[in-house]
């Protein structure tokens, strides 16, 4: 459907693609990985053509359409539904189009009441951004583009669009740093990696062991071409002078010369930090006891009891706005308890990491001058080792804080944090804004940490890694849970998961009447679905035993064998045939299921 060839694009002198493709086919659902500046955000502007590239282009069919979580807040209508509403496209009319927009908006957090009656201008930055999200859903566009959008949602809201996207009729291509939401919905996953691009059917990890093993081949062939450029080295300089050997000599000049060695790969920086600990005499650090919390008459929590011990992990979780942020607070002694108590013992020393701790960056200070403000001794040495293992190194360390990106302010919070020893972590929402390495060095600090941490998050790859107890805000109420997060998913569950779900405004013969519309559909889409499935199994072991192959050809070629390599190609070019006539059937296949799944009549 798009078609990316030769792209090149860089920004000064940072060169973010060289001679990049890649294509985008039916019905795939596509995973956009790389690390933080490697040029995610641009791609996804150059495709909406916002942004151009400095060579190439990106080929798009006519009247294809494409969608996007934008960040720009511009709302015309009276209410939320209305304005959610105002994405459909101008032929779609009738309550079928109406439940879908509020089923999505229901998804996304908006209650019923709220969507009717409130205005889109009363709504926070983070549900505005919501909003955005319902109407790209809505509008149901060829290629839908997604930035983060987990950044803007809760759990529960995570967990629905996560199942909304698997079902996604069109392409789709998401940016985000939860691995396990990433995997559960796409189909291929496209790394940008050293200024290429590179994309795969399948999950993330099977990327990176491909760009591993290419890796691996390359330092192997540099190996062996060094060894082969000083064998014809020694044998120059040994008979350079003999007239015997003079023809031989000569032709080994030539290929020295036409053999250009191969560029060794530049190291890729990566965090890899430590927590500072403080030592912990004993073993309970903190006692939380009937804590009661709320504004107004609105209360966020009641009768809390729990308490932490050494080396705990505890995660909050539960939806916005129903308290996580604000008991953390409490902990920290931010804010004060109306009801209660929050005994610490005086051997506890906090570090808290909140996103209002990095809204009050000094915009002003540099990175190093916000890191040496922390610093108990004030040493510009120290504040430039903590940047760099930041990877902020040489100048960067000298940004100033209003130029840098969120996970690049989110860096120097926890710079700033390594710089003070502690033996209790608070984290609120860590994860937003980094990515993926950077989240798989933050899990490996705190399994490295032998302090107790307590962790509010929405990202389920990270609560799966850490939590081993919870505190729950759901069901109205504030609760501790002795368990992991997959033991609340078993024993207890989300409420919004559980609980019948709304209708719209039929009668309950309508809605049996769709829920059996729906029903006869699926009898028809699981056949097709099955068979698709069993296509692409058969294509994935094909294009494995490509790959195989590949491997094997450099391997005779390094030896020299050239029976192997005429045996291995002849192999390759049949499986290859084969892989066409299998993506013939899948596409073909794809057509049927397309059909069935796009028509909205009984």
């Amino acid at each position: 459907m798009i078609q990316a060839q030769n792209l090149q694009k860089s920004f000064g002198l940072q060169m973010l693609f060289s001679d990049a493709g890649f294509q985008v086919g039916k019905g795939e659902r596509i995973g956009l990985v790389g690390r933080n500046g490697s040029g995610k955000s641009t791609l996804f502007k150059i495709i909406l053509n916002e942004e151009g590239c400095d060579t190439g282009n990106i080929s798009i069919p006519k009247n294809y359409s494409i969608g996007y979580l934008s960040q720009h807040l511009n709302f015309t209508h009276a209410t939320i539904f209305e304005e959610a509403c105002s994405a459909l496209k101008p032929n779609e009319d009738g309550w079928i189009e109406s439940y879908k927009v509020e089923s999505i908006l229901s998804g996304l957090g908006f209650d019923k009441d709220t969507m009717e009656k409130e205005s889109p201008s009363m709504l926070s930055g983070g549900f505005q951004i919501r909003l955005n999200l319902a109407k790209a859903l809505a509008a149901e566009p060829n290629l839908l583009l997604l930035d983060e959008p987990t950044n803007y949602l809760d759990i529960v809201s995570v967990r629905w669009l996560q199942k909304f996207l698997k079902s996604w009729p069109g392409e789709l291509m998401l940016i985000t740093h939860d691995r396990r939401f990433m995997d559960s919905v796409c189909t291929h996953t496209l790394g940008i990696h050293r200024q290429k691009i590179r994309k795969i059917r399948g999950s993330v990890a099977k990327l990176q062991d491909a760009i591993l093993a290419d890796e691996e081949v390359h330092l192997k062939t540099i190996e062996n071409d060094a060894a082969k450029r000083e064998h014809l080295q020694k044998f120059i300089e040994r008979f350079r002078y003999k007239a015997s050997k003079a023809k031989s000599v000569q032709s080994k000049v030539k290929a020295l010369e036409r053999h250009e060695p191969l560029a060794n790969l530049e190291k890729i920086k990566s965090l890899d930090f430590e927590f500072t600990e403080a030592d912990f005499p004993a073993k309970r650090m903190l006692t939380v006891k009937r804590l009661s919390f709320g504004f107004s008459e609105f209360p966020l929590m009641e009768n809390l009891n729990f308490e932490l011990y050494k080396g705990d992990r505890l995660a909050i979780i539960g939806p916005n706005g129903k308290g996580k942020t604000t008991l953390l607070n409490l902990l920290a002694g931010e804010l004060k308890s109306k009801e209660g108590s929050i005994e610490i013992h005086n051997s506890t020393v906090i570090n808290y990491f909140g996103q209002t701790n990095v809204s009050r960056l000094d915009l002003q200070k540099t990175v190093e001058e916000e890191i040496q403000s922390s610093l108990e001794d004030r040493t510009r040495g120290k504040a430039r080792s903590l940047a760099g293992v930041m990877m902020f190194e040489g100048d960067n360390a000298l940004k100033k804080i209003q130029v840098l990106s969120g996970g690049e302010r989110s860096r120097v919070l926890l710079a700033k944090i390594l710089g003070k020893p502690c033996n209790l972590l608070l984290l609120d929402e860590p994860t937003n804004h980094l990515d993926m390495d950077s989240v798989d060095s933050l899990i490996e600090a705190l399994d490295e940490f032998k302090g107790a941490a307590i962790l509010v998050s929405h990202d389920e790859e990270i609560l799966h890694a850490f939590a081993k107890r919870l505190i729950i805000f759901d069901r109205g109420e504030a609760k501790f849970f002795d368990g992991t997060y997959q033991d609340f998913l078993e024993r207890v569950g989300w409420q919004s998961e559980s609980a019948y779900p709304r209708s719209s405004q039929k009668s309950n013969h309508d809605r049996h009447t769709r829920a059996e519309q729906i029903l006869q559909k699926s009898r028809i889409l699981r056949p097709l679905e099955q068979k698709i499935k069993e296509i692409e199994s058969k294509i994935q072991q094909k294009e494995d035993f490509i790959s195989e192959c590949e491997k094997n050809i450099v391997v005779a070629a390094e030896e020299g064998n050239g029976l192997k390599i005429t045996e291995m190609s002849k192999e390759m070019e049949s499986a290859k045939n084969q892989v066409a006539k299998l993506f013939a059937e899948w596409e073909q296949v794809s057509k049927e299921l397309e059909q069935v799944s796009t028509d909205k009549k009984p």
